[in-house]
Order: structure tokens, then sequence, then C-alpha cells
């Protein structure tokens, strides 16, 4: 029993060598599972396996239900402002789907599939401490890099 579970509920936790910098790239590849009701998408200064601890440098929750991504940040173990303005919703239930995170000077742009979702002003620096990208929730991941 214990197995499926997991399988349908996504996670993954990665380290970004040397940390984050302007023109890097971040993919997230995976498929919406068919009853989704959330998942997130975070890159913080050190894995996070204890959700206190760490800068959270840019959080994205996808909300199915509502059909939202907000974004957030965590600095000095506390949340900021949360951001929620989106032109589109780009994820179904049962898709495939790409997103790309790109770090710029000024800010994260996150693309999916293509097209711009939204973007996100650095709260947090300097980039380089941020060397760990948590994927978890209600997909399954095909790709991430």
């Amino acid at each position: 029993m214990e197995d499926k579970d997991k399988k349908e509920h996504g996670e993954y936790t990665g380290e970004i060598k040397g940390g984050l910098r302007p023109s890097m790239k971040l993919v997230v590849m995976g498929i919406i599972n068919k009853k989704p009701k959330s998942m997130e998408v975070t890159l913080s200064s050190h894995p996070q396996e204890e959700e206190e601890e760490g800068d959270v440098g840019l959080q994205l929750k996808v909300s199915f239900m509502d059909k939202a991504v907000q974004r957030n940040a965590r600095l000095a173990g506390k949340w900021g402002k949360a951001e929620n303005t989106l032109s589109f919703f780009p994820f179904a239930a049962g898709e495939s789907f790409k997103m790309e995170i790109v770090c710029e000077h000024q800010q994260f742009r996150i693309l999916v599939d293509g097209q711009p979702l939204c973007g996100f002003t650095h709260r947090f620096s300097p980039l380089a401490s941020l060397t760990a990208l948590r994927v978890f929730g209600d997909l399954q991941l095909t790709k991430v890099a």
C-alpha cells in the first residue's frame, strides 16, 4: 500500500551545484496526477528536511482547486507577502508539463510549456546560497535538470 502512495505523490530533493546565478535555468518535467490537489517547487538554502530551517528564495505553490500559483520567499524564518497574479493556469489533471525557472538578475521568470507564467522579484541574496531544489505534490516527476 505504501509504495503506491509514494509513486502517486512525487517528491524530489536535489542539490544545485554551486548555487543559483543569473542566466541559470532549472527544468522540472512531470505528469500531474488524475485527482491533484497541490504541488510545490521550492528553491532554498539547503534541503528542507526540517521545514523550519533555511531561507527560501522561491516557493511556488500550485493549487489545483483554486487554479492558483502562489509565490513567496522566506528570509530569516519569516515568510513575506505572497504573490498570486497569473495570466493563465497552465496545469491540467493527467497532463504532462514542463516548467522552467529562469534565474535573471532581478527576478525568477517561470515558464510552463514555453509560455511565460509569472515572475518573482528576488528578495534573497546572495543567490549562490540557494543550493537546494525540492519538488513535491500530486505529480509524477519525469525529469529534473
